[in-house]
């Protein structure tokens, strides 16, 4: 059955049309994002969700979205979407962060001229009769300093289009690096250098706990006098009453804003200042760009279901479309080492490790350990998945850890997940032969050879003789077939492990059987889906 998409928003055409293209079926409503409650009454029945900012995907929305794995916001911002909701829910989370970008970018440079010019001032008073010439005196921006906060992907266009304007620009950011900024040919600063040294300052950084009001009362105190300041990123960047009284004391020359700490914005200590340019949030709003982040976005949500790709997730790790064949393997590999660990483990883990050995070192490792959190936590939580899982893991305290590393074995890559609680450790390993399906190579440290079987038996015992014999004949006894088995163990009269493939579930009576031989430690039934 083909996945279906409902589209509560204006959407083009051309992008409904990449939809049923790609063989999803869509439903276009793009007035029903505004009808809250018929949109939970039917959401139920969609595999997908595209919107752009006049649906709100809210926690009661979401929890009636029984089939939905995917919201798609055609736009940066996804404020009206309750991620945490939908990542416990298991929902992934898309936006098009680079639909907008040089709409957003050449918005932020209008408002620099805009500010610098007063040319709005100077629009009105003109077209009201005057001719205020004298008044409307305004500063070049020619060789002074732009501070960009924030030089990622907006961030760094707007670097590229100062830099042709002939202006020195200073950035800051965390994430940028000494050889990226001198091949943007910025010089890459501190914040408050940033601030005592810039001329204009325009902020292109998300809203995080970090970088809310970036831009404080203190940090407008060390700024240079003169300054003229910019916001087209997130409102609440900015102290909008600190700025305002920086701006009516003389120390701020001017600022041009588009977002504001609450929007729709009706009233703001910005507005009526001289010299204060404000617009309606309008740094995507050009008819490039709206239909940019339409396409994307159905693009985006037709890769992920129909060939499991994920491009630009919130609550994920990408998986491109050209990976995705080669992860997926690994990815059913990982989870099944999660499950092994998962069902034999019964006290509270505390800690994680995952290693990746060899070929699976350069794999994309955030989607692999993903896969192999969801398979530990489907012991205890059986609608967990890759999105869902990183989350629980957080939110229970417990420790994670990567570890990468080159081929050190025999084998061109392998995974291996070890767990520990308060009073032991657990591990397994695992690797993809050519054959593209899952195999256990590690388990306790004792190295073995092992296909995984949907149903399985796995028993801990020390190495005596008879084992062999009495487990096959206790299971015989009961009616239970084993298909397989294989044993390890690293020396004689030491521990032991045995994996049993059998062909169903065996009860716990047949289990307590095993158990009741002294040099059984554990039994323990194991359910996977390999098929």
């Amino acid at each position: 059955m083909a996945p279906r998409v409902l589209v509560s928003d204006e959407l083009s055409e051309t992008a409904v049309q990449i939809f049923r293209d790609r063989g999803v079926e869509v439903d276009f409503q793009p007035k029903l994002g505004k009808d809250k409650d018929k949109l939970a009454e039917i959401i139920g029945n969609y595999d997908g969700l595209a919107i752009r900012s006049a649906t709100k995907a809210t926690e009661k929305l979401i929890a009636a979205a029984t089939n939905l794995k995917v919201i798609g916001r055609a736009g940066i911002g996804v404020d009206n979407v309750d991620i945490p909701a939908a990542s416990r829910r298991g929902i992934i989370v898309m936006n098009t962060p680079f639909g907008n970008s040089i709409t957003t970018a050449e918005h932020a440079i209008a408002l620099i001229f805009a500010v610098a010019r007063q040319l709005p001032q100077a629009d009105a008073s003109t077209q009201a009769g005057k001719w205020e010439k004298s008044k409307f005196m305004g500063v070049e921006i020619t060789g002074k300093t732009l501070g960009v906060i924030g030089a990622g992907n907006i961030g760094g266009i707007v670097c590229a289009r100062a830099i042709g304007l002939k202006m020195h620009v200073i950035a800051y950011d965390p994430f940028l690096s000494k050889e990226r900024a001198e091949e943007m040919g910025v010089t890459k600063v501190e914040l408050d250098e940033l601030l005592a040294q810039a001329d204009f300052i325009t902020l292109h950084v998300p809203m995080t706990d970090k970088t809310r009001g970036i831009i404080s009362r203190e940090a407008l105190a060390k700024t240079k006098p003169g300054v003229r300041i910019i916001n087209c990123a997130r409102g609440g960047l900015v102290d909008e009453q600190a700025l305002a009284d920086a701006i009516k004391s003389g120390h701020v020359a001017g600022a041009g804003f588009d977002v504001f700490e609450v929007e729709p914005a009706t009233e703001s200590p910005l507005f009526g200042l001289p010299n204060v340019v404000c617009t309606p949030h309008l740094g995507a709003s050009t008819t490039e760009a709206q239909e940019n982040v339409a396409l994307q976005v159905a693009e985006q949500m037709s890769d992920y279901l129909i060939k499991g790709a994920v491009s630009n997730a919130i609550n994920m790790p990408s998986i491109t479309a050209e990976e995705a064949p080669i992860l997926k393997p690994f990815i059913k590999l990982a989870d099944v080492l999660g499950a092994f660990v998962g069902q034999v483990t019964e006290s509270a883990i505390k800690e994680i490790e995952i290693l990746y050995d060899g070929a699976t070192a350069g794999m994309n490792t955030r989607a692999l350990t993903s896969a192999a959190l969801a398979g530990l936590i489907r012991a205890q939580v059986s609608d967990v998945n890759m999105v869902s899982a990183p989350v629980m893991i957080k939110e229970k305290g417990i420790i994670l850890s990567e570890v990468k590393r080159d081929k050190s074995g025999v084998f061109d890559g392998y995974i291996k997940l070890t767990v520990k609680t308060a009073n032991q450790t657990r591990s397994v390993a695992g690797t993809v032969f050519s054959d593209g399906k899952p195999r256990f190579i590690q388990i306790k440290d004792i190295n073995l050879d092992a296909d995984v079987g949907n149903h399985m038996v796995y028993i801990t015992n020390t190495d005596v003789p008879g084992m062999i014999g009495f487990i096959g004949m206790t299971l015989g006894d009961a009616g239970v077939n084993i298909a397989n088995f294989q044993l390890g163990r690293n020396t004689a009269g030491s521990d032991a492990i045995a994996l049993l493939y059998v062909d169903g579930a065996v009860s716990e009576t047949v289990l307590d059987k095993l158990r009741a031989n002294p040099a059984i430690r554990a039994a323990k039934p194991l359910v996977f889906n390999v098929d």
